[in-house]
């Protein structure tokens, strides 16, 4: 079986999230007897009732009695998604993917493995097909996203199921996966059985199809990235310039410099601006693209006022732009903060310079505690769907050395404080 440890070297920890489903078991058994030092996850979601609280205590003894460190979650998911707003589906992953990051950091885990296989990745794509959808929606499943890695997308669901025969490993089956109430189990048991009559290697022949789409993706963003890197100044481009890009490039340095993932009515619209001389400008969601002497401007029209203030220990400072009231004081940190990135603790010994707040700024970007990666402020505002007006009223902290705290969102791991550290306790809150 073509499981991937490629990612994984001497010495790391691999926090597995397990549901206790074939593939999840399947990932956990074969990782553990390659030599990886595994971890266990599970995740119950609060919605199968009996079932699911039966799925929790079998990983849990299985991992007892294979000696393997479990750790489990209980949630009410559709309780949060009523409150927060939310799907079902996404609240689900929202909770999901935040217990998964606590854990591995609690465990000491360099990544995260999720049991997505070669199946899943072919129906990945046949959804993404079937809504209608660009080279993007073609990659499938990236084989690893930041500190998540996939060590059996390469293998199908047949080899999955051999392996757990051949080596006697338990798993448990969920009732809904048996159900054509939701379209991937639509696509699962009608479509996919069709094309493996058309081509048995279905699922491999989409894995290698979506392994050179990414390629091809990654060598147009890397030409969009780098028209920008030249170009892009007073959030502007010059139309000349970009008018000369193959529209496979022109159309991702745009998708690049607006505010959200846009569909092909808005990119239309804004390559329509490329084509006129005079004064004009096209509404898109979350921001305005103006036209205006040869260039072409982006987040040309902000509703909030800019500020820039230096935060001083016992003082209350207030930002009537962003409606925010900051409070900072010395401190020494005794114990974890449960408001999560609405007040944060910086050791003081980290600081550099003195502590401001800002609005966001070009180039934004820090390596954020707890989730063991780098993020430009740019991409955070997008996995959070920001607005622009928004991202303006976002509350930046940062020193001399760059973004310590994003408010809401994320916080400087260079500026993490043990217990008895001499810290600067900043409190955000809305007015």
């Amino acid at each position: 079986m073509r499981i991937d440890l490629s990612p994984i070297e001497k010495g790391d920890r691999v926090l597995c999230a397990v549901s206790g489903g074939a593939d999840s078991m399947c990932m956990l058994h074969a990782l553990a007897s390659a030599g990886v030092a595994v971890a266990a996850a599970h995740f119950e979601h609060g919605i199968r009732g009996e079932e699911s609280l039966r799925d929790a205590r079998f990983v849990e003894k299985w991992c007892a009695d294979n000696g393997i460190e479990c750790v489990t979650a209980h949630e009410n998911v559709p309780q949060y998604a009523k409150s927060s707003g939310l799907g079902t589906e996404e609240a689900a992953r929202k909770l999901r993917y935040e217990f998964l990051s606590r854990t591995a950091e609690e465990l000491g885990c360099r990544y995260i493995a999720t049991a997505h296989n070669a199946d899943d990745n072919a129906e990945t794509v046949l959804f993404n097909l079937a809504r209608g959808t660009g080279a993007k929606g073609l990659r499938g499943i990236p084989p690893r996203r930041d500190n998540i890695i996939r060590p059996l997308l390469h293998v199908t669901r047949a080899e999955i199921e051999q392996y757990l025969a051949d080596n006697a490993v338990p798993h448990v089956e969920d009732s809904t996966n048996a159900s054509d109430d939701y379209s991937r189990n639509l696509i699962r048991h009608s479509v996919m059985p069709v094309m493996r009559d058309i081509n048995p290697g279905f699922a491999e022949a989409v894995s290698r199809t979506a392994a050179l789409i990414r390629q091809d993706e990654a060598c147009l963003d890397e030409l969009a990235e780098g028209f920008i890197a030249k170009h892009y100044a007073g959030e502007s481009l010059p139309i000349a310039e970009l008018n000369e890009l193959h529209s496979a490039v022109s159309s991702r340095v745009i998708r690049s410099l607006c505010d959200r993932s846009l569909e092909a009515v808005h990119i239309d619209a804004i390559t329509a601006l490329l084509a006129g001389s005079e004064k004009a400008s096209v509404d898109i969601p979350g921001q305005t693209v103006r036209r205006e002497q040869g260039r072409l401007y982006f987040n040309a029209e902000s509703a909030v006022e800019p500020w820039d203030v230096e935060l001083v220990p016992g003082r209350e400072t207030v930002i009537p732009q962003a409606r925010l009231v900051i409070r900072t004081e010395l401190a020494v940190k005794q114990e974890e903060i449960n408001n999560k990135f609405k007040t944060y603790l910086v050791k003081c010994e980290s600081i550099k310079g003195t502590l401001r707040c800002t609005q966001r700024r070009p180039g934004d970007s820090l390596r954020i505690a707890g989730r063991g990666c780098t993020k430009t402020l740019k991409s955070l505002f997008t996995e959070k769907k920001l607005t622009s007006l928004q991202r303006d009223s976002t509350a930046v902290i940062r020193d001399g050395a760059g973004v310590v705290a994003v408010e809401g969102l994320a916080f400087a791991e260079r500026c993490a404080a043990e217990p008895g550290d001499e810290v600067i306790r900043i409190e955000i809150k809305k007015y």
